[in-house]
């Protein structure tokens, strides 16, 4: 399973838990890596709609006057050369900063192996009852918009539709805490833990995304994100962007990913070129799942020289 979720906070904004388990559908999920630390969850009253509103638009106000949640996916003030491509890869796609055990996350960071798809990638969006209709037909031709272009990136099958192994839920305050039953239908199995990480996602997190792999290694074949319904129109969107991509394989956050989504300061709210590259370089077929830096290193130098164009 792999866990990521945007937040107002350091802590909260990095969160992403990766999580491996057997084929056969009737072995449930075990999460085993996280790369940010899960709050301890307090069973309180939800808020109200307008105030979890509120919060979310005074954040996003926030954000933009400090000149974050920039659109410019090629910005010219941020270049970058085949070693920060090559360096920046192997932070945010060979690195897990936490770790998960069945009760608790420990901030420890160490290698991780690569971990990406095989099997074509089907998204589902699935709204709740309390959505607004057109916020449902914007969201969705966005959603279609994204999976498009994670394809073109990673050369790998990813479409809105069909039978979904990427599940993506985009609920209120009430509705989210509500949907343990729904989570159990989708993943069958689900860990009490996992389901406590959607169900009581504090107000300090916007949304994330769980993805999994039944085959015991690398290879994800299910996966979960979980929206705000709330958020404000870029802030959600900025979501989307973020956690379909995270849900791609690339399981780590850095401050030395810029021009990037995968990055706690929340500088970018859509895909970069950058953040492309980095997915081109993950589903390169000279890479392979369960790699190691120590394996992957001299191909990434090569892979990396080749997207840039032989670039130094």
């Amino acid at each position: 399973m792999a866990l990521r979720g945007q937040s107002s906070c350091k802590v909260a904004s990095a969160l992403l838990i990766s999580a491996l388990a057997a084929c056969a559908p009737t072995l449930p999920p075990q999460p085993v890596v996280v790369t940010a630390p899960i709050p301890q969850a307090i069973e309180l009253p939800a808020p109200p709609v307008s105030e979890v509103t509120a919060h979310f638009r005074a954040l996003e106000a926030r954000r933009l006057a400090q000149g974050l949640l920039r659109t410019d996916p090629a910005p010219r003030d941020l270049p970058y050369s085949v070693r920060d491509l090559e360096d920046i890869f192997v932070r945010v796609g060979l690195r897990d900063e936490y770790t998960l055990s069945r009760t608790s996350v420990t901030q420890q960071e160490r290698p991780a192996p690569l971990r990406r798809w095989a099997a074509p990638v089907r998204m589902g969006l699935e709204f709740g009852a309390a959505v607004p209709d057109a916020q449902k037909a914007t969201d969705t031709a966005l959603v279609r918009n994204i999976a498009a272009r994670l394809s073109a990136a990673t050369g790998h099958p990813v479409s809105l539709g069909g039978a979904p192994n990427f599940h993506i839920l985009v609920l209120t305050e009430s509705e989210r805490r509500a949907a343990g039953p729904r989570l159990q239908a989708l993943l069958p199995g689900l860990d009490a833990l996992s389901e406590q990480i959607v169900t009581q996602m504090p107000l300090s997190v916007s949304c994330l995304v769980l993805a999994f792999a039944r085959d015991g290694g690398s290879t994800y074949t299910d996966a979960l994100a979980v929206v705000r319904a709330e958020l404000p129109d870029l802030s959600r969107s900025a979501c989307y962007h973020e956690e379909l991509a995270q849900g791609m394989g690339l399981s780590n956050d850095s401050p030395r990913a810029r021009p990037s989504l995968f990055n706690d300061s929340k500088e970018f709210a859509v895909l970069t070129r950058l953040d492309e590259a980095l997915l081109a370089l993950l589903y390169d077929p000279r890479l392979r799942p369960g790699m190691t830096e120590i394996q992957a290193r001299p191909l990434i130098r090569t892979i990396a020289s080749g997207l840039m164009g032989g670039e130094s």
